[in-house]
């Protein structure tokens, strides 16, 4: 049976997320606490692993109201603030480590999504397993880490999501809330890189491409995808059911 695996938010963009065993749909149609906080620099850009592999050298943990972070560098330096109030305390050693004059802003109506409009990525745990194997030394853990989704689904076969974008692509649910396929999720740099490390996979994206493209499934309409160096879905939830919480465990199923 199919059913949601794991909810995984990214309080910070950029950094680490944290497993959470419920999450509230916000009117925006994004997650609670995805992608809240955000570091940007002088130049309005955010901080993320597209711009600096420095993000993996940073361990981060949340507390349980999501605003509360522990932050350990890989030369043992520990902080810890709360971005309700210590915001910008937290600025200026962000900005330290990354050698940036930096500013923290929050977002509690949509968070710092970078496809606006859009809701939660969601990717089947087999995916995940199947793309480990791709690579050696690449555990399930890891590619879970690398790829940054927000919903897991297990009981489905591998590239179960595929299926959900296109033309004439149906929708699915979780415990009654609609989900729609928006777009496949075009890959960065980051998938590539060791998330603890930073250390990239050498010819990564051409060996991804290459299994990618032979294990395509038949079911996905290959017109929805513009490249093979795609992997997890973008979805929309239906208006109607956003403020509704979703738990893991919750049962999924497919809906025309």
């Amino acid at each position: 049976m199919a059913q949601v695996e794991r909810l995984r938010v990214y309080p910070v963009k950029g950094l680490d997320g944290i497993d959470v065993e419920s999450a509230a749909v916000l009117d925006g149609g994004t997650l609670e606490h995805d992608r809240e906080f955000a570091l940007f620099d002088t130049g309005e850009e955010v901080i993320n692993g597209k711009r600096t592999d420095r993000v993996h050298g940073l361990d981060v943990d949340f507390g349980p109201n999501r605003s509360e972070v522990q932050v350990e560098t890989t030369d043992g330096e520990r902080r810890q603030f709360d971005l309700e109030g210590d915001r910008e305390a937290a600025a200026d050693w962000f900005g330290d480590y990354f050698g940036t004059e930096l500013t923290m802003r929050r977002d509690t109506e949509l968070g710092f999504v970078d496809r606006r409009g859009m809701g939660p990525s969601v990717i089947s745990t087999a995916t995940i397993e199947t793309v480990a194997s791709w690579f050696d030394d690449v555990t399930p853990e890891s590619a879970r880490r690398r790829l940054r989704a927000n919903i897991e689904i297990s009981g489905v076969p591998a590239f179960w999501e595929d299926r959900f974008v296109g033309s004439d692509a149906p929708g699915f649910e979780i415990d009654g809330v609609r989900f729609e396929g928006v777009t496949p999720c075009g890959r960065c740099v980051v998938p590539q890189r060791d998330p603890d490390t930073g250390e990239p996979i050498p010819e990564f994206r051409e060996e991804f491409i290459r299994k990618r493209q032979n294990t395509f499934p038949e079911w996905a309409d290959v017109e929805a995808f513009d490249h093979y160096y795609t992997l997890m879905i973008i979805t929309r939830v239906r208006e109607a059911d956003r403020g509704r919480t979703l738990s893991v465990g919750d049962d999924v199923e497919r809906v025309e």
